[in-house]
């Protein structure tokens, strides 16, 4: 074919090609210089091998331009290029402080604290590493050379135990219950190697050493060392909270680093677009992309619901539901950029001990738990007011799913102790009119309703005023919710009722030995009878010891499916109730979650289940049954 003859080729691509698959789209972002944005082709025709589309993203400082870019992307490559202006991470400029480029410092750091904030599968390469780390808590030496002779006086400190390298190690936790290791070592006492080489720059020039079980080490088929090149006299010093060190130089310079937080985001040092084995770093890249995009089609396709998140808590520090607000860990912003639709907010009552006022427990000036509850419930709805354009609250699963279509975010309304019926059958009326879906009957400590998982057996079970509430809830179609509940008021609770229970978060016992966590018996009651168990992100009912992660969530999960069945589980996170974990620690990241059920070869129908579909199941059920008289 005529290399002109345009036309025929592009025929031929439809004819072989009818319903091509898309491609996953790479946004890398452009280099700046004589008032042109710029881009070496080595960047995006390595895109274009592994498999993705790319884009190039010209540095633009504008939020709106930004967010809207990041819209179509499903995956972002920082690119290479000169300094970055010291003044933003709060230091003075170096006399080695090399060229800076101001057109293009403020959009990168921008477009990648807001691509993380979406979970964005991100690649750093060269200043793009270093950009990683200006941009999400770590530190750049603005000059390795002058970095080490500032160093050069401070003395060796003395091989931590088991240590045989001052090279920083860092191991995430196995099964086997190992801590965290995070070691900040000293300067290592070797000379400085050659960072800025004069070679082709297809031409590695020292070897970096990989850390075991790391993205790097498994791409490149688990060589603990590998040669690169090294175009560069700045690099990251510290990769800050977010991330571990995944390869040094043989001086202790950190050359990779990829995210703690078991999200998609690497960087490295050299430049792998110029290497002949540099293509897998962007295969992973253009993979994670492609996982980020189906699994946000798959959220476009089904309805994300948290069980129980305790946010109102915060509500008496004013704090922003419409802001993306660090105090909080669910808000508007972050349910759009996890992609999550609803979450069950409810009225958290803490449970008085003897002797105690419910007054003197909240920050309210109220009269009695009722009056404490419906305030609550005041400020939800004056929130949603304020936001009605984009929420909405929701009282039964079809109007979850008509705010949907319509582009909105719900709440559903719910009690976390049945004190706040304080002793009235008719308050259980009162909550139903103002569109609760459930209440959790106890909390830490036995109240009027029956005996806490964490309480005095003061009614070996559930009590007579229980029976009631629970029946009355029942025929007003509100679900029993028996999370903190005692065993033995669990039981009591599966008879009395007519309806299948839920337990909006709670966790399995077997691997975490705590009373609030449901036994294996448990659960196959609960599930024989029709109802669901959430599994929650609370550390203390994830691990007996150590940081529990989100490999512990799932780890609850998949024991629960494995007793219950896929069909009576979910996941309530208890967000800023103490929720939330390392990989699933606030709604922004749920997405995520999603990424390792599909990961995980769950089925898109099996994910819905979990994500909410079990749980509106049988909060419809029970709506059904509801008598109004």
């Amino acid at each position: 074919m005529n290399r002109f003859d345009w036309q025929s080729r592009l025929d031929g691509v439809y004819s072989a090609f009818p319903e091509t698959r898309q491609q996953p789209v790479i946004g890398i972002t452009a280099n700046y210089g004589d008032q042109t944005c710029k881009l070496a082709e080595t960047y995006y025709k390595s895109v274009v091998a592994a498999g993705g589309t790319p884009v190039i993203i010209p540095p633009l400082d504008s939020t709106e331009a930004i967010i809207n870019t990041l819209s179509h992307i499903d995956g972002l490559l920082l690119s290479g290029g000169g300094d970055y202006n010291p003044l933003f991470c709060g230091e003075e400029p170096s006399p080695r402080l090399h060229a800076i480029n101001k057109e293009r410092d403020l959009p990168e750091l921008l477009i990648t604290r807001l691509a993380y904030n979406r979970q964005i599968p991100i690649l750093g390469i060269c200043r793009g590493i270093q950009t990683l780390a200006m941009a999400l808590g770590g530190k750049v030496d603005q000059d390795i050379a002058e970095n080490k002779e500032k160093n050069k006086n401070n003395p060796p400190k003395p091989l931590p135990a088991g240590r045989t390298s001052f090279l920083p190690s860092f191991s995430n936790k196995g099964k086997e219950g190992r801590e965290d290791v995070i070691v900040s070592a000293p300067e290592p006492a070797v000379t400085l190697i050659k960072h800025s080489q004069d070679a082709d720059r297809n031409e590695p020039t020292h070897t970096v050493t990989l850390e075991k079980d790391t993205i790097l080490y498994t791409l490149y088929n688990k060589e603990e060392r590998i040669a690169v090149n090294s175009f560069h006299h700045q690099a990251v010093s510290d990769p800050g909270e977010r991330f571990r060190v995944t390869a040094t130089a043989p001086d202790g310079v950190i050359e990779a680093i990829e995210s703690r937080e078991f999200k998609s985001v690497m960087g490295v040092q050299w430049h792998p677009e110029c290497l002949e084995d540099g293509r897998p770093i962007f295969e992973w890249l253009v993979k994670q992309a492609d996982h980020f995009r189906q699994a946000n089609l798959l959220h476009d396709r089904m309805l994300v619901l948290d069980t129980h998140c305790d946010t109102p808590m915060f509500f008496p520090q004013g704090v922003q539901f419409d802001h993306r607000d660090p105090r909080i860990k669910v808000d508007l912003h972050k349910m759009t950029e996890g992609r999550q639709d609803a979450t069950i907010m409810v009225a958290y009552l803490p449970q008085p001990k003897l002797g105690e006022t419910f007054s003197s427990k909240v920050d309210f000036d109220v009269n009695g738990p009722t009056e404490y509850a419906d305030l609550i419930f005041d400020k939800i709805e004056a929130i949603v007011q304020k936001n009605k354009d984009w929420l909405s609250i929701a009282r039964t699963p079809a109007d979850l799913y008509e705010d949907k279509r319509h582009g909105r975010k719900s709440i559903m309304l719910g009690i976390e102790n049945g004190l706040a019926l304080n002793g009235d059958l008719n308050n259980v009326k009162h909550f139903a009119q103002r569109g609760i879906v459930y209440i959790t009957l106890c909390h830490n400590g036995d109240n009027d309703i029956c005996d806490s998982a964490r309480g005095c057996n003061t009614h070996n079970g559930v009590s007579r005023f229980g029976e009631r509430v629970i029946k009355e809830m029942n025929r007003l179609g509100i679900l029993v919710d028996l999370s903190h509940g005692g065993e033995k008021s669990f039981y009591d609770a599966l008879d009395i009722s007519t309806q299948p229970i839920v337990c909006s978060h709670s966790s399995a016992r077997s691997l975490c030995d705590h009373p609030r966590n449901l036994t294996d018996d448990q659960m196959r009651a609960l599930a024989q009878k029709g109802g669901v168990a959430q599994t929650t992100l609370y550390h203390g009912f994830l691990r007996t010891a150590g940081e529990a992660t989100v490999i512990d969530v799932l780890a609850h999960l998949e024991h629960a499916i494995q007793v219950m069945g896929i069909e009576h589980v979910g996941i309530g996170t208890d967000f800023d109730g103490d929720g939330g974990v390392r990989g699933l620690n606030d709604s922004s990241e749920v997405i995520n979650f999603t990424r390792m059920l599909m990961a995980r070869r769950y089925s898109s129908a099996d994910i819905q289940r979990i994500w909410g579909g079990n749980f509106m199941r049988v909060m419809a059920q029970v709506q059904r049954s509801r008598n109004n008289s």
